[in-house]
């Protein structure tokens, strides 16, 4: 066993067992350098193990196909023998069959790929040949036509000949030839030179006078070749190149365009002209030359260049001159078809909520009745108990079922924009009016608000819980306005209600409800959407938040929409009950997510097509903005600018940065600040914005040594590390009253204060003594009031004042003295001033400072 086992390790006769060394042949070779430098080199040479009885590959000088086509043929292994001279059979195993299957495949695949390769190999030989053989064709064919050209030509030169010598004999034959015109001739034959003195006929009588040769311009040497270059006339070279057709068809063409003068039939364009346009775009616009449009303004006394701006009036006159036809547009164009576009469906209407606005004076309940209407504290989150803010709410009847959406809105002074905003996007307006306080400053604005809104009004008398609420004085006061309740045989509705003990609310949202009918309020939800912004902000999570109330059509998430000189696309909407909703349809108020920025607050909204229109629409707002602003506040002005304009006006500037939480709040605050402004100080605001206070504008207070005022907002990390390290003021507010008193204060600071003059009394001078080292004393007499060491004092000679100055000196006898009574007598000295006289007198008063305040 073990012997036949020790035989099938062995592939050949003897011992020798097979060995995975391998094979290296070494051998030494000589290298040589410059400089007689030479080198041994060991060189190694690996030859292919080959099993015992396989014959040596032979290399043969045979092509590459017929080389890969050897495994084909490839001899039989010969049986193994045992070393006692036997026959060791072995089966193939299943990898090595395997294995030799994958190599047959493989051996396949790379036969059809050169074959693949072979044909389009032979293909594109075929066809290069092809188009080769064509141009040699083409050439011919160019050839033969050039020499029956050539022929006609002669042809046409020799009957040439014949006519002249008919005519003119043989003198004059050949300077009268005249060739065809063809490619690569000239247009007449020049006569030569061998040539006699030409003779022209002259007169009736037939004199002939010998004319001179003409002279010839041209310089002798060889004709200069023309023609295309191609590859028939590179290798044709010895023959002569003559002028290509093409170049023949141009020159012709060329020869007729000169020839031919009659004008071009002008073609008379619509040129759109904006509200500015520049030259070179008017030229282009109208087809034109630039110089023909430079030239025109030139003769009007205009010395333009051709990229210099001309407005839309001189570009009309222009382009009408020129003979076209003009249509004006203005920038403001882009916003046409963006609101109030008519429904295509008219009928497709359904109704829709009543948007109710309240409206009163503050701290008249109005908030709380809105609380009780919903359910909802939200007076217990609002800072010093007053609404800053304007909110929507939406609310469902408990008798009908219907929806009312409520807007809320702030009652003190400085939010008169806020108030104005409601009455605009509202239906019917809800004067909220205190039993026991009456009818208000704030009451009054509200009552014009609505007026001017052209909208009805429902008076809710509020607190008529209070043991003082007096409901009659209320609708008194209320004639006096041209408000006439119902009570009082007016048409203006009047509900007496408490919010606290929850008393007619019923009776109110019953009224609502048939206003609401009596106004028939229909509007199409599927068209797209139109409203207004009420109130946007920065949040610092969410980014850009505008609370909007929808007009018109529907609100979906994906709309691209435009809001003033801010565009988005519509990322979320959350509704007041702060829910995340996919659509918000008419009259319902919703939170947008989505904007690029905050929009100013009373911006309408609105959907529009595509982003390139947003894009379009919102930076023509954005210019119109800046150069409102830059013409009103004056802010670009340079630094000499502002000096002089100190110098002349002499006011002073008080320059602060103002960062609120919301648009309506920043307006307010803005607002407030610009009244308290006088011709000699005022509120000069460096930047206002919505969010928190940031390192920018930290940076920019500490250029311009500015105030930082916060309102509802808190400066960062950053921010407030930074204002601390270079000693810049940041100071929050939440009540708005607080935050105006305070720069009230400030400003005042500012002011000049008032000098006033406090009459203390009079002394006569009775002698005047010289003393050394000290100078004139003069002995006075206090004739009335006080005189006083270091007052203010006057020196009045024969009534006119002398010196204005101080008293350094002031004694009696020989003690200084503070002060000096009426009737005794003194002696006083005067700083820097001795030209005392008896009989002068001297007016003692005191400079008292008054600070100022606005």
């Amino acid at each position: 066993m073990a012997d036949k086992d020790s035989g099938e390790k062995k592939l050949g006769v003897g011992s020798k067992t097979l060995s995975l060394k391998p094979r290296i042949e070494t051998g030494v070779v000589r290298q040589s350098f410059s400089h007689g430098r030479s080198k041994q080199v060991v060189v190694e040479k690996k030859t292919k193990r080959r099993v015992a009885g396989e014959p040596a590959p032979v290399v043969e000088a045979a092509p590459a196909p017929a080389a890969k086509e050897a495994p084909k043929a490839a001899p039989a292994k010969a049986p193994a023998k045992s070393p006692r001279g036997g026959v060791v059979l072995r089966t193939l195993t299943d990898d090595e069959q395997s294995a030799r299957a994958s190599a047959l495949a493989d051996a396949k695949v790379r036969e059809e790929e050169e074959r693949r390769v072979a044909e389009a190999e032979a293909a594109r030989r075929n066809t290069k040949e092809y188009k080769e053989q064509q141009e040699r064709d083409a050439a011919e064919a160019r050839r033969k036509a050039e020499e029956e050209r050539h022929r006609a030509d002669e042809e046409a030169k020799a009957k040439a000949e014949r006519e002249a010598k008919k005519r003119f004999g043989d003198g004059e034959a050949k300077s009268a030839t005249v060739t065809p015109l063809r490619p690569g001739r000239a247009v007449a034959a020049e006569a030569d030179e061998d040539d006699g003195p030409r003779q022209v006929r002259r007169g009736p009588g037939g004199v002939l006078r010998p004319a001179a040769a003409p002279k010839t311009t041209h310089k002798p040497g060889p004709a200069k070749e023309r023609g295309r270059l191609t590859i028939s006339t590179a290798l044709n070279a010895d023959d002569v190149r003559e002028r290509s057709i093409a170049s023949f068809r141009r020159r012709t063409q060329r020869l007729k365009g000169h020839a031919s003068n009659e004008p071009k039939e002008k073609l008379i364009r619509e040129v759109t002209i904006p509200e500015a346009i520049t030259i070179q775009e008017l030229a282009n616009r109208m087809a034109e030359r630039a110089v023909d449009v430079i030239r025109l303004l030139m003769k009007q006394g205009q010395m333009v260049k051709i990229t210099d701006v001309i407005d839309a009036d001189t570009a009309q006159l222009i382009a009408e001159e020129m003979g076209h036809t003009v249509k004006r547009v203005a920038a403001s164009d882009v916003e046409e078809g963006l609101f109030d576009v008519a429904d295509d469906h008219a009928a497709d209407t359904t109704p829709r909520a009543p948007v109710v606005t309240v409206m009163g004076h503050v701290d008249h309940g109005k908030t709380s009745l809105l609380d009780a209407l919903r359910h909802a504290n939200v007076v217990s989150g609002e800072a010093g108990g007053i609404t800053q803010h304007i909110g929507a709410y939406q609310v469902t009847s408990p008798e009908s079922g219907k929806k009312i959406t409520f807007i809320d809105t702030p009652g003190h002074a400085a939010f008169t924009a806020m108030r104005a905003r409601g009455a605009k996007v509202t239906d019917i307006v809800i004067l909220v009016v205190a039993a026991d306080d009456g009818v208000m400053p704030q009451t009054i604005e509200a009552i014009n608000h609505a007026k001017a809104a052209k909208v009805p009004m429902i008076v809710a008398i509020n607190k008529i819980d209070k043991p003082d609420a007096k409901p009659e004085r209320v609708r008194t006061e209320l004639l006096q306005h041209e408000v006439q309740v119902e009570s009082f045989g007016g048409d203006v509705v009047d509900v007496e209600v408490s919010a606290k003990n929850k008393t007619n609310l019923d009776k109110l949202l019953e009224m609502i409800a048939l206003q609401a009918d009596l106004l028939e309020l229909k509007t199409n939800p599927d068209r797209p959407a139109e409203g207004t912004v009420i109130e946007a902000k920065l949040d610092r999570g969410r980014g850009p938040v505008a609370t909007v109330l929808v007009q018109r059509g529907t609100l979906k998430i994906g709309d691209i929409i435009v809001a003033g000189a801010e565009m988005g696309r519509v990322r979320a909407l959350i509704n007041d009950q702060g829910e995340a909703v996919e659509e918000a349809g008419p009259s319902v108020p919703v939170e947008v997510l989505g904007f690029n920025g905050p929009p100013e607050a009373g911006d309408r909204l609105a959907v529009v097509d595509s982003e390139a229109r947003a894009r379009e629409v919102t930076s023509y707002r954005a210019h119109q903005k800046r150069e409102k602003l830059s013409a009103s506040t004056g802010m670009r002005g340079s630094l000499e600018q502002m000096m002089s304009q100190l110098k002349t006006t002499g006011r002073k500037d008080f320059p602060l940065i103002v960062k609120a939480d919301v648009q309506g709040s920043l307006e307010a605050i803005l607002g407030s600040l610009e009244k308290l402004g006088t011709d000699e100080v005022a509120a000069r605001v460096l930047h206002a914005g919505v969010g928190g206070i940031s390192e920018s504008d930290v940076t920019l207070a500490e250029g311009f040594n500015a105030a930082i005022i916060g309102f509802s907002v808190r400066a960062n990390k950053e921010a407030a590390a930074t204002a601390k390290r270079n000693g810049i003021e940041i100071r929050y507010y939440n009540i708005i009253y607080d935050l105006v008193d305070d720069v009230k204060k400030a400003m005042s600071g500012l002011l000049a204060p008032t000098l006033r003059e406090t009459m203390l009394g009079n002394a006569q001078i009775l002698e005047v003594f010289n003393i050394s080292k000290v100078g004139k004393i003069a002995g006075c007499r206090v004739t009335d009031g006080t005189v006083e060491r270091g007052a203010n004092v006057r020196l009045i000679r024969d009534n006119v004042v002398v010196h204005e100055g101080k008293l350094s000196t002031l004694k009696r006898f020989k003690d200084e003295v503070k002060e000096v009574q009426s009737g005794q007598e003194c002696g006083m000295a005067f700083e820097n001033y001795q030209d005392m006289r008896v009989g002068d007198v001297i007016e003692c008063y005191r400079v008292e400072t008054i600070q100022r305040s606005l």
